[in-house]
């Protein structure tokens, strides 16, 4: 266990499906003095509505529900509370799973983020739900905690809320203390996607030393609100500067306002110090007065779609490919048109393998087999399952080294669209049930300051100049945040900040990234960490939940822009930091 000042608390899941191997390495690690499960994104709330239609009994990420009630002995042998986002869009059907387990265990649930119940806050959305829901904070967390929760099953609370419920039930922060806030909210923003603080998804992957056993990350919090990062030793996890700074940057938009419901996050001035082996020290985190709405989301069916995928090979095979995919679209708009339907709302083809993900710079010459991804949108059923219908048939008409791989024919399955909306923090009351027992957490309105801007001035140099790829001297990750794109982008060591700052400019990135669509590029500031964050509107299309596309959270686009070549200052070419590309 932790010192008595100081909590320990693990990350054990960053997502529906992520590995069942993590509560045996954490129960054995012994540290933790809580476990937390975080199972949902925007596209998994899309799925959950979807079971939930079918079945009033689901709607919970049931995989890591189930881990949850096959572990209840060894949590309470080790001291050890659960706190849980799993229970989706059904967290009451969750828990009862969970007390079926173990009707001793103090179980609770925490709801008021459904929002179907209150029509009058959906009147201006286009298009009847299948769910909506507001994120909720932290406070109702905390407040099971304070009532003798065992564990703590959520609905849709912020995914950072999982860990900062702990930090105020255990230190007793007010809702006043904000830069406490702000520091137990990024505690849970670097452990919410489980091993991705940790060593996944690191850009200089081979540094890590297997995928076969990956840590999980626990973070170990003082009431001061400083915290270290690390991982179990019996894990083939990495904590370094690197695989923390990746996750700070990720999906956080602008890091001078991540917009929580307990605070407004300042991170542009956070610092990270490798303290030892897998351990780094992080500070400096500042609050400010949370935003007055919070933000809603709903999932609204949005007609039908199919993907399908072909492999063809051959001599040319990108040129064949995407001469199949065309060719296979002009045959079903002509379909569509003799049997009076209107055309598709939208397509997309792409060849996996041709690099159609880096638009302009493929640099896919003479590859000899691909995969053809064809995606189609439309407003019905029908339409759709005749087109798939239409796409063995190119296997006999079309160029020769076609086939379906063996995965079969796909079926037509609703398009859910994400919508979200602000909702008036006045208009949510959670709601925390322990056993028989019911109470009201209303939301609580902090008036405060607003960030200040900062201004950075741009680094001017003259003398002779080395074009490297991005890569050599920097490092990145990215994701989504609804239909946009966000990149973080940190330079691999202090001297290469400004240079990098100097020449990857908003301009510079959407020109070299202007094949994804974006309406507008924003470059966000982190000089703490030396880093920057790109946010692309509109560079996932449709966004993730009804994206045609591939990558549709956009995970690959920074290892795209890391590609990109930059001019740095002569006398950096054999800096020490520079990494071979």
């Amino acid at each position: 266990m932790a010192p008595s000042d100081t909590i320990a608390i693990a990350g054990a899941a960053g997502a529906w499906g992520d590995s069942s191997l993590s509560t045996a390495q954490l129960l054995a690690d012994g540290r933790p003095d809580y476990i937390v499960y975080e199972g949902l994104a925007e596209i998994t709330m899309a799925i959950l509505s979807r079971a939930r239609a079918k079945d009033p009994e689901q709607g919970y990420a049931r995989d890591l529900v189930e881990t949850i009630a096959r572990n209840l002995e060894g949590y309470r042998s080790a001291g050890i509370k659960v706190i849980t986002n799993a229970g989706g869009v059904n967290p009451h059907a969750a828990a009862s799973l969970i007390r079926q387990a173990d009707p001793s265990v103090a179980v609770a649930v925490v709801s008021g983020d459904d929002l179907m119940t209150r029509p009058g806050l959906l009147q201006a959305l286009g298009g009847v739900p299948l769910s909506a829901n507001v994120y909720l904070g932290a406070r109702p967390i905390a407040a099971a905690l304070d009532a003798g929760a065992e564990i703590v099953v959520t609905g849709r609370v912020v995914d950072s809320a999982l860990c900062l419920g702990p930090l105020i039930h255990e230190f007793g922060w007010n809702p006043e203390q904000l830069d406490l806030l702000s520091a137990g909210s990024l505690a849970g923003h670097l452990i919410e996607c489980g091993p991705q603080a940790t060593g996944g998804l690191m850009t200089d992957w081979e540094d890590t030393q297997s995928w076969a056993n990956p840590g999980f990350p626990i973070v170990e919090v003082s009431s001061n609100g400083t915290f270290v990062i690390t991982t179990p030793e019996s894990s083939d996890g990495l904590v370094d500067l690197r695989t923390v700074s990746e996750q700070l940057v990720y999906e956080i938009g602008d890091p001078a306002r991540y917009l929580l419901p307990d605070v407004t996050c300042d991170w542009r001035r956070v610092t990270l110090e490798q303290v030892g082996p897998d351990r780094v020290s992080v500070t400096g985190a500042r609050g400010w007065a949370p935003p007055s709405a919070l933000k809603g989301c709903a999932q609204i069916q949005d007609g039908w779609r199919a993907q399908m995928l072909l492999f063809i090979g051959g001599r040319d095979a990108v040129g064949k490919a995407r001469r199949v995919g065309n060719d296979l679209l002009e045959r079903g708009r002509r379909m569509l048109d003799a049997a009076g339907l209107d055309d598709f709302r939208a397509t997309h083809v792409e060849v996996l393998g041709g690099e159609d993900s880096y638009g302009p710079h493929s640099r896919a010459v003479g590859a000899r087999e691909v995969v053809l991804d064809i995606a189609v949108h439309h407003d019905r059923a029908e339409a759709v399952a005749a087109f798939i219908r239409e796409i063995p048939s190119i296997a006999l008409a079309g160029p020769p080294g076609v086939s379906g791989g063996g995965a079969g024919l796909s079926r037509p399955t609703p398009l859910v669209r994400l919508e979200c909306f602000p909702v008036d923090r006045s208009a949510v009351t959670a709601r925390v049930q322990v056993g028989d027992t019911s109470f009201d957490v209303a939301e609580v309105a902090v008036s405060g300051d607003t960030p200040p801007t900062e201004v950075m001035e741009t680094l001017e140099y003259s003398g002779p100049t080395v074009v490297v790829p991005l890569i050599s001297v920097a490092h990145g990750r990215s994701g989504d945040k609804g239909s946009d794109v966000n990149i973080g982008i940190r330079a691999r060591h202090p001297d290469f900040h400004m240079p990098i700052r100097r020449v990857l400019t908003e301009e510079r990135v959407a020109t070299h990234l202007a094949h994804l669509g974006a309406s507008r590029v924003e470059r966000f500031d982190l000089p703490g960490i030396h880093a920057f964050n790109f946010l692309l509107e509109g560079g996932l299309g449709a966004g993730g939940t009804a994206s045609l596309r591939f990558d549709p959270q956009g995970k690959a686009v920074a290892q795209q822009l890391l590609d990109i070549e930059i001019e740095i200052p002569g006398d950096l070419a054999d800096h020490p930091g520079v990494r071979p590309a």
